[in-house]
């Protein structure tokens, strides 16, 4: 039995995994750090009982943190394959290190139709070839469920290679909304770093590179940065070991309470008992903290190692955004860096769905100059500019006396801007829709000959008949309710929408 209560998101999460499981085979559960995606898939193990589990990372602290959660979550005790420690062909569930599976000694002492199921943690490393000799031995056989931190469309597409749908899906503006993150607030630090002369390698910036390019700045950064975090229990991401340790220096010659950790520190365990214990404030690390690391109390994260990847700047970012007593929000101090290319990912790429919204959101920033602001205003003035120019849009090439909602202003009427400006993900998406999607959509009002594919009509579909089982309003009764001027009509349920009508409509019938 299970050792403690689900969160709302997190019970259906498990529940939509378990149903898309009878339709497709290889699907992706998508929540961004710290909503606590090694508790969904500990309890997506339980339900598949008497079922066996495979469990990969590609980090021992990840093995170690996914064995102690299964077990605290469910009572399950995992046997785990990693180096000299081989699981039993026995255990209910194994965690293993991709690394060492990956061997084929190590692959074939377990028969093909061995597990169940199978989860990936980290999904976003599933396309390596390391994981893709574990998975292709094991995915005829098992169902396969990768979990990630919120990617973008880019990241869905490539990650669309491989798995078949995103079962689940909650973003961290829902999860800070809800109250179940810290709020976060992003100031702009007046630090100009030039990264012109950094090169790129393997799809990122080179970290010797951005080591040269940042050592210069780094008296100047700790300055600004002793003004900016007050009080705040600070994590810093540098490039490199050296960095990191003249950072420190640095830090404590400012009067500030600092101390480095790395892979070859001894004391490491320690290091992070008196960080959490608030023994000193500063703790400064070459990205050995991007993953497996939780500190409720950090609430201030400084980033000096830019990167070209979201998903890792989320795990950055992320080991900051869970709640503690005291804590008001997560302080992210950015800087100016100085590159000519668009490539470079910055605190509104946590958030925003499109690079529209994230460029708006970046040029509000730049605007607020050294300011505090909150990301999630900041998304939402952005996201309230891009759904006017599209509703003008809309109305400049509406149909005339046409009697069918086109699928944009539905979706503008929710205040949905991911569907109205929906794009395929993965490769289903693309394929033409159906007949019988077309004809349900044409039922309730809307035009199918707006729906693009597949994958539109699937997303329009589910969010129709969301909103019947809530009893909320029609597609038809938004948009009428939506262009005679009511405030929310994406809140309003069917009955109090016909009432709403009927009052505004039945007055001038009857005057007339």
């Amino acid at each position: 039995m299970s050792r403690f209560n689900l969160r709302p998101y997190q019970s259906a999460c498990v529940e939509s995994v378990l149903t898309k499981f009878r339709e497709r085979g290889k699907l992706l559960a998508v929540l961004p750090t710290a909503a606590g995606k090694t508790v969904i898939f500990s309890h997506t193990a339980e339900r598949f009982q008497p079922g066996r589990t495979l469990i990969l990372a590609h980090r021992e602290e990840l093995l170690t943190q996914a064995a102690d959660k299964l077990t605290r979550a469910t009572g399950i005790v995992a046997e785990t394959e990693c180096g000299d420690a081989y699981a039993s062909l026995n255990a209910p569930v194994v965690v293993a290190s991709v690394q060492t599976l990956m061997r084929e000694k190590r692959l074939h002492r377990w028969p093909r139709d061995h597990f169940n199921l199978v989860v990936v943690d980290e999904a976003h490393h599933a396309l390596a070839e390391s994981y893709q000799r574990v998975l292709g031995y094991f995915d005829g056989h098992a169902k396969i469920l990768g979990v990630t931190a919120t990617p973008d469309r880019g990241d869905k597409k490539s990650l669309g290679a491989y798995f078949e749908d995103i079962a689940f899906e909650v973003s961290l503006h829902e999860l800070i909304e809800q109250g179940y993150l810290a709020r976060i607030a992003v100031r702009t630090m007046p630090v100009e770093i030039d990264l012109g002369s950094v090169r790129t390698l393997a799809g990122d910036y080179s970290d010797a590179d951005l080591g040269d390019a940042i050592e210069p700045a780094l008296r100047e950064i700790v300055s600004a940065m002793r003004a900016a975090i007050g009080t705040r229990k600070t994590i810093v991401f540098l490039p490199l070991i050296r960095t990191s340790r003249r950072f420190v220096e640095l830090c404590e010659e400012a009067g500030l309470t600092a101390a480095h950790i790395d892979g070859q520190s001894e004391d490491r365990a320690d290091i992070l008992a008196r960080f959490a214990a608030g023994e000193f404030q500063i703790l400064s690390n070459s990205m050995l903290l991007t993953e497996g690391f939780d500190e409720p109390s950090v609430a201030c994260v400084v980033c000096l190692r830019p990167t070209k990847i979201r998903a890792l700047y989320a795990q950055i970012i992320g080991r900051g955004t869970r709640l503690h007593p005291g804590k008001e929000n997560l302080l992210v101090l950015d800087f100016l860096w100085m590159t000519g290319r668009h490539s470079l990912v910055r605190p509104a790429h946590l958030v925003a769905s499109t690079p529209e919204i994230a460029e708006a959101m970046i040029a509000k920033a730049a605007a607020a100059g050294d300011e505090e602001h909150d990301l999630l205003a900041d998304e939402i003035d952005a996201k309230a500019q891009r759904e006017a120019a599209l509703a003008a849009e809309l109305a400049a090439h509406a149909k005339r006396a046409s009697r069918q909602l086109d699928p944009v202003e539905f979706a503008l009427s929710l205040h949905e801007l991911d569907l109205a400006e929906y794009q395929p993900t993965m490769p289903w998406h693309s394929q033409p829709a159906s007949p019988k999607q077309l004809a349900l959509i044409e039922r309730n009002g809307l035009d199918p000959t707006a729906i693009r594919d597949k994958g539109h009509a699937a997303a329009i579909i589910d969010r129709i008949l969301a909103r019947r089982n809530l009893g909320l309003a029609t597609p038809k009764q938004v948009a009428c309710l939506r262009r005679n001027g009511h405030p929310r009509p994406d809140l309003v349920t069917f009955s109090e929408a016909g009432a709403w009508m009927n009052d505004r409509f039945g007055q001038h019938r009857r005057a007339a």
